[in-house]
């Protein structure tokens, strides 16, 4: 890990978050290869697979960027070190929100009457990406703000940290991966152009980790409100996509373990490399 994070000082905290949101799609397109080896997926490995997404997400969003933002916020605003977490969270949902409502897309295992955002006539192929692209933009997003903040030299927040979140994030993605070619074959989707179409919806990932980054070392100032920000976006994704998206079945106990699963295994990271 020390080697790591010495490279990550040498090429700079932009190119360091590129590099590690690529590694985030990568892993994403490996789940997405996947479609070539199986005809079809147990729709209980499906939503247990989806509940380990959302409980990576959630410990992420605690460990890797809202404590780390009351930390930061405790020296700057003493009175109210939960102002600007407060602040960037509610933020970040919001942003995920207008997109939301805006955007026109379609979740993994809803219907196709159940499309959100602006209406279109848009084929369910390309609301299903649609979907996946925006639940991916607050997990590049989140990357690489922390990189940024460790750029900064912020208390507490390290180019380890950084690493361990990508590192969450990269393994979360595979069963995504797989889980967004899945339906897309199932609708006739050649294998081919399933696989294509699983990878593209992470390449949003080193779009927004860059945008991260240079953000936070432009204007140091938001770090705080950044770290919040991600977290915001991410709990608003978990809570209104992720989750609902492995209760639509007869699974849902199993989901809820593999949840726990996922948001354990986050946190034990985060705690022990973070």
């Amino acid at each position: 890990m020390e080697t790591i994070e010495n490279y990550c000082k040498e090429i700079g905290p932009i190119n360091a978050a590129l590099l590690a949101t690529l590694f985030t799609w990568f892993v994403t397109m490996l789940g997405a290869g996947m479609i070539f080896f199986f005809k079809t997926m147990n729709r209980k490995w499906q939503d247990v697979m989806l509940g380990f997404t959302g409980g990576v997400m959630l410990a992420a969003s605690f460990w890797s960027l809202l404590s780390p933002s009351i930390e930061l916020a405790e020296r700057e605003y003493p009175d109210m070190p939960w102002m600007p977490a407060a602040f960037g969270f509610v933020a970040g949902a919001l942003f995920i929100f207008g997109l939301d409502k805006l955007a026109p897309h379609l979740h993994i295992n809803f219907r196709e009457d159940e499309t959100e955002g602006v209406k279109t006539k848009w084929h369910q192929t390309t609301l299903l990406i649609l979907a996946i692209t925006l639940h991916n933009i607050p997990e590049g997003l989140a990357v690489g703000v922390l990189f940024g903040a460790a750029a900064n030299g912020a208390d507490g927040v390290t180019y380890a940290a950084a690493i361990t979140l990508a590192f969450g994030i990269g393994l979360q993605n595979f069963p995504e991966g797989f889980a967004v070619a899945m339906p897309l074959r199932r609708q006739g989707v050649s294998r081919r152009k399933s696989f294509w179409y699983g990878q593209l919806s992470a390449i949003v990932e080193p779009v927004a980790g860059v945008l991260g980054a240079w953000a936070v070392i432009s204007i140091e100032p938001i770090l705080p409100y950044a770290l919040a920000f991600a977290a915001g976006a991410m709990i608003f994704v978990v809570v209104e996509e992720v989750i609902p998206e492995t209760q639509r079945d007869k699974n849902t106990d199993l989901a809820v373990l593999g949840l726990v699963g996922g948001f354990v295994l986050m946190m034990v990271l985060d705690v022990a490399f973070g």
